[in-house]
């Protein structure tokens, strides 16, 4: 496996001269920088028979965080892997470490022999072929040229894949030299301390794009229920969140069109029940999408004749490609997995029935998601003028809560949690399908269980406001007090999955 991604000269064990740092004839400085990290690495590589300091509990974290940031059963990349540990608690597909410390392979290649590992410098990969997620752990701090690094991922890298880093917030230069003269810490030289803004900066150079940053580690050491308390709750609370010692950041590609992504099929899938009177007005306004379109109506029990309205609107309409599905459950929650189970359409898209978001507005949401400007499009009332009582003012505000809610609890600004319209790609829905049982099945909406799912797999979600029409059939199906409960217990359960981990 390891040949099929490694140039044959690396997999012979032969480190090409282009990226060998001696051999390419770099200036002094560079030489000597590197010769300098070469040789501390391998130093601390030898120790570690015998000496670990307190760095223990740290390590042990940093393993569960990315656990939890990286799915089981990927292609997983660690540039810097020292001995392959962070890599291997990953449980990859297919595991690939390199570093340049030749000692710190040797000890990789005995602890996790069903990893792959390369000795190389990581400012220049002797590799082919792609990776779901790389990672970059404590690297950009301790490395000659961070933009050129970087550079590199481009030629491993897919628009699908994700790159995670963490890096040491310059707030700790002192408590981590204090660590390391009394021997607690392993020793490091000297560091390129960066913000955020300054790797935002160097990513965005290199065509890439920052989806999610946040802090780790307010206490790194082990005490037992304190470091726990401190670093899964305190360390996510402002201000205290400044404080933490490293700095993380969920990165992916820069979206480009690609290839059948240009011209995808589309499903439309409609949750209808009671409301027979905004059927016809629906397909009527319904505009072609895609290169191909199917509309999905799942009639949800209704207390008039929707069901019947949907098979006559279809029938008036033999060359719309349309079906019709009874729900089994109840909810709308359910009623849109269900639509979603039975599409055959490459970008699946959310439309209620209720016709309070205008179906002219979806050709927007499909070409976001076909120009590769985003993985999850959502839609938002709040930002142009509603018109008449569109929206009652409770719920307006609860509506504004919410979303502040989930934003913080996400990671990624959501404006407006709760608009029915949504547009995915069918192949990620079926990714978040795969780890609904991460949250539960307690969603009534639908609109939490594809958000939960869409952050915990970072996929970058994008803000489309739309204009939010007054009902003119029926009425609505939301009970505020009742569902306003319901979402308080939501929020509280996705922290504990989501937030304080």
């Amino acid at each position: 496996m390891v040949d099929s991604v490694l140039d044959a000269d690396a997999a012979r064990g032969v480190r090409p001269a282009a990226i060998d740092a001696e051999a390419a004839g770099p200036p002094d400085a560079r030489r000597q920088f590197t010769g300098a990290r070469r040789e501390h690495w391998d130093r601390v590589a030898r120790s570690l028979d015998t000496w670990r300091g307190l760095g223990a509990y740290y390590h042990e974290r940093l393993r569960r965080i990315y656990q939890h940031l990286i799915p089981a059963g990927h292609r997983v990349l660690e540039l810097g892997c020292a001995e392959g540990d962070l890599l291997a608690a990953c449980r990859p597909a297919f595991g690939l470490g390199a570093d340049f410390s030749s000692h710190m392979i040797r000890r990789a290649r005995a602890l996790h022999p069903e990893l792959s590992f390369v000795h190389t410098d990581v400012h220049a990969l002797p590799l082919r072929g792609t990776f779901d997620y790389i990672i970059l752990s404590d690297l950009v701090n301790d490395v000659w040229d961070v933009q050129e690094v970087l550079a590199t991922l481009r030629q491993v890298a897919t628009p699908r894949t994700r790159i995670v880093l963490n890096w040491y917030s310059r707030l700790w230069e002192q408590p981590l030299a204090v660590a390391e003269a009394l021997g607690l810490a392993k020793p490091v030289l000297h560091q390129n301390w960066l913000t955020f803004d300054d790797l935002a900066n160097l990513l965005r150079l290199e065509g890439f794009r920052v989806l999610r940053t946040w802090r780790e580690f307010l206490f790194p050491f082990r005490v037992p229920l304190l470091s726990s308390f401190l670093n899964q709750v305190v360390a996510r609370l402002w201000p205290f969140d400044h404080l933490a010692m490293a700095n993380f950041a969920l990165v992916a590609p820069e979206w480009t069109a690609a290839g059948d992504r240009s011209s995808p099929s589309v499903s439309v899938i409609v949750p209808a029940r009671n409301e027979a009177g905004n059927i016809a007005p629906l397909l009527d306004r319904l505009p072609p999408l895609g290169s191909a379109m199917e509309v999905i109506f799942v009639e949800g029990h209704s207390r008039d004749d929707t069901y019947a309205a949907i098979e006559r609107e279809i029938a008036r309409r033999p060359g719309m490609r349309a079906r019709l599905i009874r729900q089994d459950g109840t909810g709308k929650g359910d009623a849109v997995r269900k639509g979603f189970a039975e599409a055959t359409g490459d970008i699946l898209v959310i439309l209620d029935a209720d016709l309070s978001v205008r179906p002219a507005d979806l050709p927007r949401f499909v070409k976001a998601l076909a120009d590769g400007r985003a993985e999850f499009v959502n839609g938002v009332r709040l930002v142009y003028p509603m018109e008449g009582e569109a929206m009652r003012f409770l719920n307006l505000l609860g509506n504004k809560a919410f979303s502040s809610i989930f934003s913080w609890l996400l990671g990624q600004r959501v404006k407006d949690t709760l608009c029915g319209t949504k547009a995915l790609w069918r192949e990620d829905y079926r990714r978040i399908a795969a780890g609904r049982a991460y949250f539960g099945d307690f969603d009534p909406f639908g609109d939490f269980d594809l958000l939960f799912g869409a952050a915990r797999l970072g996929l970058a979600i994008v803000d489309l406001p739309v204009r939010y029409q007054r009902r003119v059939y029926g009425t609505t199906n939301i009970h505020r007090w009742r569902h306003g409960w319901l979402l308080l217990r939501m929020a509280a359960f996705a922290a504990w999955r989501l937030k304080f981990v």
